[in-house]
């Protein structure tokens, strides 16, 4: 799985001009499914997001996590992160998921997701979507599971 973290103070996803997700401060997570991922990779990526310590403490320092300051998460299917550019100039997708198995994963990312953060919110897996956010930093992280 790879995973695009951006810290926010808000941010949101429309699906047809209608809002599905959207929150104040905390993560917005795009997530893409690989091939081979399994449930392994799932709770690899979960932890290490909400155990990031990337929110500032009382002295300005990036030393608190998602959950030490009550931050809220919104989930966004991506499957462009697995894009392959290394040939000619159409990205290959060809190591993306399974749609179906990549739904179930994602899906099964937001369980996850809510047994661990007050507030988790999300986009439509497969639709197309537009997202707004207010990137707080900014404050980027890119991560693949299988790095973790």
């Amino acid at each position: 799985m790879k995973a695009v973290i951006q810290r926010v103070s808000r941010a949101s996803v429309s699906v047809d001009g209608q809002v599905t997700g959207q929150i104040g401060r905390g993560l917005l997570l795009f997530l893409g499914v690989a091939q081979g991922d399994e449930d392994g990779d799932l709770k690899k990526l979960l932890r290490k997001v909400i155990g990031l310590r990337i929110f500032d403490d009382d002295q300005g320092k990036t030393n608190l996590s998602l959950q030490d300051v009550d931050g809220e998460l919104l989930v966004v299917s991506q499957f462009t992160l697995l894009a392959d550019c290394k040939k000619g100039r159409r990205p290959s997708f060809v190591k993306a998921g399974d749609p179906a198995r990549a739904q179930e994963m994602y899906e099964a990312f937001i369980r996850e997701s809510r047994q661990m953060v007050r507030r988790v919110q999300h986009g439509v897996f497969g639709a197309v979507m537009e997202v707004e956010l207010c990137n707080d930093g900014p404050f980027t992280i890119v991560l693949d599971s299988r790095d973790l």
